[in-house]
């Protein structure tokens, strides 16, 4: 069982989506909070970002935003928040989110979110990042992705124990189950990181 005190959110920031998205995000953070693990994200004052920061904030729990300069400077950012931070670049951004967490929950979410995801895979496959990675797949909006990652092990651009990299959640409250319970990987992972 994995000792999980904070947990990465990437998520979409666009306030244009289906309920059910907005709605699996509240549960995500009010699940977050009852088990007392520290929300960390972008900051994002909109969207699921922002959904899933007030529902923590609303149960009790905690969040740590992190966000560049230039976006509190345009007043992107979430301003009841139990921790802001701010860097000075998008890569410092991402970096210290991974740093600073025992896992990641990716819910649905534009470009950002899908660079910010498979990112992540990409450090865990070359073993910079050995935490849990789960995909919360609402509505099956991960599936096309999904199947793409699938097609790169069939075809060989990624060994086949690259699969076991991230983990698929259908609810919040699995999604946090598996971070308790997805083996933490060993830094030998780099042996098979090339093909």
């Amino acid at each position: 069982m994995n000792d999980i005190k904070n947990v990465c959110v990437y998520s979409a920031s666009s306030t244009k989506i289906a309920k059910a998205y907005f709605d699996v995000a509240e549960e995500l953070g009010r699940c977050l909070a009852e088990k007392k693990i520290n929300l960390i994200n972008g900051a994002g004052c909109i969207g699921l970002m922002a959904a899933t920061s007030d529902a923590v904030l609303s149960a009790g729990g905690t969040v740590t935003g992190v966000i560049p300069h230039f976006m509190v400077e345009q007043g992107w950012h979430h301003t009841g928040l139990t921790r802001l931070i701010e860097t000075e670049t998008m890569h410092e951004r991402k970096r210290m989110m991974a740093d600073l967490s025992d896992g990641v929950i990716a819910l649905p979410g534009g470009c950002g979110t899908l660079e910010e995801l498979l990112e992540i895979i990409t450090w865990k496959q070359l073993g910079l990042y050995l935490n849990p990675i789960i995909i919360l797949n609402i509505n099956g909006f991960y599936d096309s992705l999904l199947e793409m990652l699938q097609r790169a092990v069939d075809e060989n651009f990624m060994r086949k124990e690259h699969a076991a990299i991230w983990k698929v959640a259908s609810t919040a409250e699995e999604a946090i189950n598996l971070l308790y319970t997805t083996p933490v990987w060993s830094k030998e992972i780099r042996k098979f990181a090339a093909i």
